[in-house]
Parts: C-alpha cells; structure tokens; sequence
C-alpha cells in the first residue's frame, strides 16, 4: 500500500519572517502596556491623597507602580 505525503516544507524565509514578524508584534504590544501604565501612573499621581482615599488607594500604591520599563 502506498502512502501520499501531503505536507510540504515551508517557503525559504517564511520561518525567519514569521518570528521577525511575531517579534515587533510583541515589541508593539509591550509598548502599549507600557503607555497604558505610565498614563495610569501620572492621572493618579495628579490625584490628592484625599482623592486616591475615595477611591481606595494610598500614596504608596501609587509610588508601587512606579516600577519597571524607564522608572514607569
């Protein structure tokens, strides 16, 4: 009994160009979690402790975000 092989290999490059292509999505997608944080971070440093009391968070929960990627 014969067998048909129905895969075929991949195009030259298609491998490397995939992983290239993963690699800036997943440079994008940090650098939009990052934007999204530092944003975060400066709307709530601009609140007054009495504010961020209101909304159930302390200074320091706010300086504990300060962490990571350039001080954000």
């Amino acid at each position: 009994m014969a067998t048909l092989n129905t895969t075929k290999p991949a195009p030259f490059g298609a491998i490397a160009t995939f992983r290239a292509i993963h690699a800036l999505e997943n440079a994008k997608n940090g650098f939009v979690a990052w934007n999204a944080n530092r944003k975060t971070y400066k709307q709530l440093s601009a609140l007054t402790s009495r504010e961020l009391e209101d909304i159930g968070l302390s200074r320091m929960d706010v300086e504990n975000m300060n962490t990571g990627f350039f001080g954000y």
